[in-house]
């Protein structure tokens, strides 16, 4: 009976740091498997609505006063709709307080199919669908977001077979609309190339190209660094030499980068072969970025420097002197990402018996039974598959800070490169200080005004990305005495994502930075010199 005492626990529990499934998985004080108590409450979730109807009409509540709505909710779904009912033995007080009522229980679940004039139980599933759809018509659309990898695969390759039943639509509102039940849709996006959108509900996870390593799951925002620094055009890129993952557990953007430089290879029929040098300081992060590589089928591009701090490595190492382009996604504060809070709020029955049960308590009644009440579990702010292990919660200005000042270090950092010419500097923050200040503390650095750095303009980048609405902002919203000093080409240079638009993604910041002309030998060797010097006081 724990699943549902822990799923209890689970949907009382006060958000953290990481997803809901990220702090579920990493919880240590569920006693019933994690995937079993996310796939209970994501299930009722979809079915909450007539669950309520059905307890409601039941009136079970007040018949059975060691239940509360949201474990009666649980236990109806898996009573009604699981395969195998309620996962507890028979004998079990909470199973059969629910199996006391089994005959009314199923007469309301008739009456409610019935109702909606349903057929059958699938139909009833895409009426609550729609009904749902209809009473939160303004909620904001986030599509799995699905890249195929150009290393295995490509876009019409999978078009062709793995999506070959899939009907395409012109917009995001149209891939999971309420009148199409089957929802077999998805969308070309118009702004990353081989980046494809599809209804909120589809699971990627069981197909044969997701485990072949044909698509990868990534978040549209998330694609933006690695396009804006590569392209996918031949005449995007004058410029060629290695690359620089700077920050790249788990290793989307890594392999992003990978798929870019094999598609423009096989379009240039080009024998070159640029390198990707990815590293992440976490060591338990850089094995997932090791195992992601892998599955992408990236070995022979990227070579993953694994627990290697990105502020450690050395200008003059021979192993960075033909890096021309990095990018970096540094620690943030996070507080763009969607699904920190996303735990499902279920429709939940009338708890017409709280009132009478309140009365017995201020009366001193024993044998009483109390509702059945959970503590929170406890939870850990994440795990290695997160983009940002930070969580969002109670992050005063002082720690925006301390982010904003590690992230123009590292931004500061790369552009002493010897042959770099290109960086692309992304957070997932919404918050001023960690996306338009960073730029412009980097452009007033010394470093960048002695080697000629300045801001990617909109209309050097990529085509598509040029075709993104969203830009940086002067003054931050939600701190009206923050601004920052960036002219306006400056600002249309970087890119924004906001959570809850009708793009659907979550909140992002990327910017590009780029040198215009080589530095002679005696100007680099003069660079690293007075960088060393400026870095000393940083060193362990």
């Amino acid at each position: 009976m724990s699943l549902y005492h822990d799923a209890v626990s689970v949907l009382l529990a006060p958000a953290a740091g990481g997803s809901f499934k990220s702090r579920l998985y990493s919880s240590r004080s569920l006693r019933a498997s994690p995937a079993q108590i996310y796939a209970l409450i994501v299930e009722a979730a979809k079915w909450d609505i007539v669950l309520a109807e059905v307890i409601d009409n039941a009136r079970i509540l007040q018949l059975e006063p060691k239940l509360t709505p949201l474990l009666a909710l649980l236990l109806v779904h898996d009573h009604l709709l699981a395969k195998n009912g309620i996962a507890a033995p028979s004998s079990h007080p909470l199973r059969q307080s629910i199996e006391r009522h089994k005959t009314r229980l199923s007469a309301e679940f008739v009456k409610a199919r019935v109702r909606r004039r349903c057929a059958s139980v699938a139909a009833l599933k895409d009426a609550v669908r729609r009904e749902k759809a209809v009473r939160d018509p303004a909620a904001p659309v986030y599509p799995r977001w699905v890249r195929v990898n150009n290393l295995r695969s490509s876009r019409d390759a999978q078009l062709a077979t793995t999506f070959a039943t899939h009907t395409r639509v012109a917009s995001l509102a149209a891939l999971d609309h309420p009148d199409s039940p089957d929802a077999h849709t998805l969308l070309l996006d118009p702004h990353i190339p081989d980046l494809l959108a599809f209804p909120p509900r589809a699971d990627m996870s069981t197909l044969p190209a997701y485990r072949r390593g044909d698509i990868i799951l990534q978040d549209k925002a998330s694609c933006f660094p690695a396009y804006l620094l590569l392209g996918d055009e031949p005449d995007v890129n004058a410029w060629s030499g290695d690359l620089v993952d700077g920050c790249a557990a788990p290793g989307n953007k890594t392999t992003h980068l990978a798929s870019l430089l094999a598609k423009r290879k096989a379009a240039q029929d080009d024998d070159t072969h640029p390198h990707i040098i990815s590293m992440d300081a976490s060591p338990l992060r850089a094995k997932t970025l090791q195992k992601m590589v892998a599955t992408a089928g990236a070995d022979r591009t990227v070579t993953v420097l694994p627990g290697q701090d990105f502020l450690a490595l050395d200008h003059a190492d021979p192993r960075f002197r033909s890096v021309a382009g990095l990018l970096l996604d540094p620690s943030c504060s996070g507080s763009g990402i969607i699904g920190r809070d996303d735990v499902p709020r279920l429709v939940l029955p009338a708890d017409r018996s709280a009132t009478a049960r309140g009365k017995s308590a201020a009366r001193g009644k024993k044998g009483n039974p109390r509702p059945v009440e959970a503590d929170p579990p406890a939870t850990d702010a994440g795990n290695a598959e997160d983009e940002n292990e930070l969580a969002t919660a109670h992050l005063d200005p002082d720690r925006l800070t301390k982010l904003s000042n590690l992230q123009t270090r590292i931004v500061e950092h790369a552009l002493g490169f010897p042959a770099a010419v290109r960086v692309t500097y992304s957070t997932c923050s919404i918050h001023l200080v960690e996306n338009e200040a960073v730029v412009a503390r980097v452009l007033a650095s010394d470093v960048a005004r002695r080697r000629g750095w300045r801001v990617l303009r909109r209309d050097e980048q990529p085509e598509g990305l040029q075709r993104w609405t969203h830009r940086g902002i002067r003054r931050d919203p939600s701190a009206a005495d923050l601004t920052v000093d960036l002219s306006d080409e400056q600002l249309e240079g970087c890119l924004r994502c906001w959570p809850g638009d009708e793009e659907g993604t979550g909140g992002f910041f990327v910017a590009g930075f780029v040198r215009d002309g080589p530095c002679d030998e005696a100007e680099e060797e003069d660079d690293d010199d007075q960088e060393d010097e400026e870095w000393e006081g940083f060193s362990d």
